[in-house]
């Protein structure tokens, strides 16, 4: 199954770059002999519009044009909180269902359109927090290497 990470706006150089880095290529790496590949990152350019909405509505155009069939798993702040061990068991039935593609978006500045968070199959939160978007972006990455390594029954997993 390929893995993506659709996220609105580009992430500078720096620590959030670094980070990202370090957990796809782990996520490469371990992913490979567990029929899972990616992630790949997908920067969207950040809306014009005046308005929020407006914003909203042409980043939703931009991502929609690059979601690949299958699982649409949205991280926004109205999302519901699961454990990392409901995620990991998430991507594997997906995996195992035969899904060929499961992409994770991050919106924005101004959150996820409607229009995308009613396409999502799984629309999750990182917790109540409000957390900047390139954040999100270290912690979706985080937490599919984090995933990976509990279907593998890696030892980086704790809980």
């Amino acid at each position: 199954m390929r893995l993506a990470i659709i996220a609105v706006g580009r992430l500078k150089d720096g620590p959030e770059r670094e980070l990202c880095e370090r957990y796809r290529e782990r996520a490469l790496q371990l992913g490979r002999g567990l029929g899972l590949s990616g992630p790949e990152i997908v920067e969207i350019t950040e809306g014009k519009g005046r308005r929020s909405d407006e914003r909203k509505r042409e980043e939703a155009t931009a991502i929609l044009g690059k979601l690949s069939p299958g699982l649409l798993i949205a991280l926004d702040e109205r999302g519901r909180s699961i454990s990392s061990e409901a995620f990991a068991a998430k991507i594997a039935a997906a995996r195992d269902g035969g899904t060929a593609a499961a992409s994770l978006v991050i919106g924005g500045a101004d959150g996820l359109a409607e229009e995308i968070r009613d396409r999502a199959d799984i629309t999750l939160a990182f917790g109540a927090l409000t957390i900047p978007h390139q954040l999100v972006r270290v912690l979706a990455l985080e937490q599919l290497y984090r995933a990976m390594t509990i279907v593998a029954g890696h030892p980086y997993h704790r809980a």
